[in-house]
């Protein structure tokens, strides 16, 4: 489900610029130098994306179709169920070829545990249509008869409101799932259901054309079965990501050419993208440059200037600058066009038009950055916090979670999010058995409800950090850690940010407190926890597990039901030394606000410092959630501890560790920044020799995508790059800003804010005229959002399609919140404010 929330390292993953143009001429295929099919309009991609090895299927795989430039059919593979769930077993694959010269695309996969081998063939057919054929060299193993078979996805999003037919018999996609269910035996672990037996939708469609959206030409796809009959499955009874799922069953006794579709999806010669206007939905301040950038069809040849309006109060258009954006040539599949409008500095509201597009209005103002932080630390923040109940006006966000917390986690248990137990506990706590003191503090990492300790000690040092630079004393929320409640929108007399310090360090200490370690997280048990959606606090039964007592049984204060998270607890000092970097560092901060929270949290970093210098390290590590790189993590510590003491033990400690980073200067350079006032003169003259190198490659980096920020390629977006690539030029800036002038600040929080590619909303729900509304937040089967949370951002489909979706919120690479990303957030916008000189209201 989720998140790779860490991608916080400064890489920019340059992709290739000189494909081909797609064909305009007609409607038959022509398969690219990118290895897929295309006619204007529609792209079919045969295994060009592979199923996220991360969190298993996240729609991005097998045979898929782009449809004016949506995708909206995937995941076209062998499957062993009608509508598997997100860790239901997938094919791996051997091999793909690609056949320019006959026209075809073939994959060989297998089913190892079944001794199940298979090819996927796709070959073009006349009139933009593909042939996609599933061939047997032998006949299905019996084990898999009634089982295997050929699935096509299709979003829900993309059909809602449509209709289809089935032979020519008529009938209208649901908007809400309610197929006939039939009772199928055992439940399977990946059902998402923890009581009841398992169940199957029975199809709500079958036969051997069917035809989706007859009545709307961009959404129209028609699918013929030579053979088999296809039928028609609602995914969305399983799960709420569920798509709509066309199948073929795999016969049992036959080898050769087992299914046979043809697809074909309807395109238009005379189609063309419209424009995309990136430009920051919030606005600009007046002394800051302002760019467009404009995305193209790469078959687009508009004419005319590029217009920049003014708005007056009765409505009239002004134009007040107009030119030919310059090219800047191709990215991805469209070519991109800036048009610079920085020199309009008058505050007021405007929008820009060009080539028959008009963009949402916009400000310029000289406090353009003073409230855009406001709805992270108001909203998300809050929101986002375990162990509390948190209520807004009329809305309960969520009820008091996991006050049943923590068990032990089992040994050798590997955890579905990227947790793992290994064959010790490390603790005095038997596998299974309460773990005390840790129902306290911290926050929902992200979509889901888990605590991971390497998100909670970068949100405290990130908190941190603003408060020794800014000061932002804002306090517009009501936080009591006595009655563990929440209220939004209520002052309580204290800055809302040293409260929120005060609540992940609560966390952070009980993990010392209780097992003598930090833990990698707290994490919900299995599938059917760990799918919950909606209110936290009802994800479990808040009462200590007691296996004495039946299920569902309750006796003072004990419960029968094994629902407590679970904390995975086996030791890694790269964990011990992020968790001490965050509690030095909030022992500054919280001094004159909790000052015995402030004593515990800096006695507890000296003391296990000092136990991990004592020792060899422990270097167990699974997944993203056993820390950073060790030297890294120590590196950080060492930074805090040395602010925070000035005590000469963690210089030396930097110094010593500073030779083997400086290769990693960008990772590393904020840090070492924030220690060169308490180091000896000489690191700072390392220090700016490191900076001019870094400076030296900025045209190069700035070169790779007409944005200007490091735009990255995986399965995670790469939103938190960018920002990090801000706050490090910000750093860079205030220590050298003879050699960085800080300028990329600015470009990213443009690009955060709509200056990007795929379309132009705001990253940040709720900042911006236009921004995301549609988010994989803790609310997302309700299709919304939480003001002030940021996404991941642009994901980029292979090859080259920039892919952020607005009308499905599931897809977690490009729409998950985590919450560390609204403190980084917040520390960019107020390294802006800064940089601008601007006042800063609270």
């Amino acid at each position: 489900m989720r998140k790779a929330r860490h991608l916080f390292g400064i890489c920019a993953l340059v992709l290739s610029a000189g494909l081909a143009p797609r064909s305009a001429s007609a409607q038959d295929l022509v398969l690219n130098e990118a290895g897929y099919f295309e006619t204007q309009g529609v792209n079919y991609l045969v295994f060009s994306n592979w199923y996220d090895g991360l969190f298993a299927d996240a729609k991005i795989s097998g045979v898929e179709i782009v449809q004016r430039d949506w995708r909206t059919v995937t995941n076209g593979d062998v499957r062993l169920s009608a509508t598997p769930g997100q860790w239901d077993p997938i094919g791996r694959m051997i091999d793909r070829t690609v056949d320019p010269e006959s026209g075809a695309i073939e994959v060989r996969l297998e089913y190892p545990g079944h001794d199940f081998r298979y090819r996927i063939r796709a070959e073009r057919r006349p009139g933009g249509a593909i042939g996609v054929a599933v061939i047997l060299d032998e006949p299905l193993p019996a084990a898999l008869a009634g089982r295997a078979g050929f699935n096509l996805e299709f979003l829900p999003a993309a059909y809602f409101h449509r209709s289809f037919m089935a032979d020519g018999i008529g009938g209208t996609f649901p908007l809400h799932p309610s197929a006939t269910m039939v009772a199928s035996g055992e439940r399977l672990p990946s059902s998402g259901r923890d009581v009841g037996p398992g169940a199957e939708a029975l199809p709500f469609a079958s036969g051997r054309t069917i035809v989706f959206a007859p009545e709307d030409p961009a959404r129209r796809v028609t699918v013929t079965s030579k053979g088999a009959p296809m039928n028609l499955y609602d995914g969305r009874n399983q799960a709420q990501n569920g798509w709509f799922v066309l199948r073929s069953e795999l016969p049992s006794d036959r080898a050769g050419r087992v299914v046979e579709w043809t697809i074909r999806a309807n395109g238009d010669p005379d189609w063309i993208r419209a424009p995309v206007i990136g430009h920051s939905q919030l606005g600009y301040a007046p002394a800051q440059a302002k760019v467009a950038v404009i995305e193209l069809d790469p078959n687009d040849r508009p004419t005319g200037p590029a217009r920049l309006l003014r708005v007056g109060a009765d409505g009239t258009l002004t134009t007040v600058l107009e030119a030919e954006p310059e090219p800047w040539g191709r990215y991805l599949r469209y070519d991109y066009r800036r048009f610079d409008f920085g020199a309009v500095r008058d505050p007021g509201i405007y929008l820009l038009e060009y080539g028959g597009t008009r963009t949402a209005t916009f400000r310029i103002a000289p406090d353009i950055y003073a409230e855009a932080w406001h709805p992270s630390m108001d909203v998300f923040l809050p929101v986002q916090m375990d162990h509390m109940f948190v209520n807004e006006a009329y809305r309960v966000w969520h009820g008091d979670p996991h006050r049943d917390d923590a068990r032990q986690a089992p040994l050798d248990h590997e955890h579905i999010d990227l947790y793992r137990q290994g064959p010790t506990t490390d603790t005095r706590f038997a596998p299974g058995e309460h773990i005390p003191g840790l129902a306290v503090g911290g926050w929902l990492d992200a979509g889901d409800f888990d605590q991971r300790t390497q998100t909670q000690y970068a949100v405290v040092r990130s908190l941190v950090d603003i408060w020794e630079r800014y000061r932002p004393e804002r306090d517009t929320t009501w936080i009591d850690q006595q009655r563990r409640r929440v209220e939004l929108h209520v002052p309580d007399g204290r800055p809302d940010i040293l409260q929120q310090i005060s609540h992940g360090t609560l966390q952070l200490a009980a993990q010392f407190d209780a097992v003598g370690h930090a833990v990698h997280g707290i994490v919900e048990p299995d599938v059917a926890q760990y799918t919950h959606l909606g209110d936290a606090g009802s994800k479990t039964d808040g009462l200590v597990y007691d296996p004495s007592l039946a299920p569902g049984e309750e006796q003072g204060g004990r419960s029968g039901t094994p629902d407590d998270r679970w904390a995975f607890t086996s030791r890694a000092s790269a964990l011990n030394f992020g968790s001490i970097a965050a509690l030095a560092a909030a022992s500054r901060a919280l001094r004159g606000h909790d000052d015995r929270l402030a004593a515990r949290s800096l006695e507890i970093a000296r003391r296990v410092w000092t136990e991990e210098q004592s020792r060899p390290p422990f270097t167990f590590r699974h997944g993203n959630t056993t820390g950073g790189p060790l030297d890294t993590e120590e590196f950080t510590a060492a930074v805090e501890l040395l602010i925070a003491t000035g005590e000469r033990e963690y210089a030396d400690r930097i110094a010593a560790l500073w030779p083997a980073l400086a290769d990693r200067f960008p990772t590393h350079a904020v840090l070492a920044v924030r220690a060169m006032p308490h180091m000896p003169a000489s690191f700072r003259g390392q220090l700016e020799t490191a900076t001019r190198t870094y400076a030296a490659g900025a045209a190069e980096r700035l070169r790779a995508n007409p944005y200007g920020v490091p735009i990255t390629e995986g399965g995670w977006a790469g939103n938190g790059a960018v920002i990090q690539a801000g706050l490090l030029d910000y750093a860079l800036h205030k220590a050298f800003p003879q050699i960085v002038d800080g300028s990329a600040v600015f470009r990213a929080l443009d690009y955060l804010h709509g200056t990007h590619p795929g379309h132009d909303l705001s990253f940040v729900s709720g900042v911006g005229t236009r921004s995301k509304e549609i988010a994989y937040g803790s609310n997302r089967a309700d299709f919304s959002f939480i003001a002030g949370g940021v996404v991941p951002g642009v994901l980029i489909v292979r090859p080259d399609l920039p892919e952020n979706s607005e009308s499905w919120p599931f897809f977690w690479g490009e729409n998950e919140y985590v919450v560390n990303m609204g403190p980084a957030y917040v520390a960019l916008v107020h390294a802006a404010m800064d940089l601008l000189g601007e006042v800063r209201p609270e």
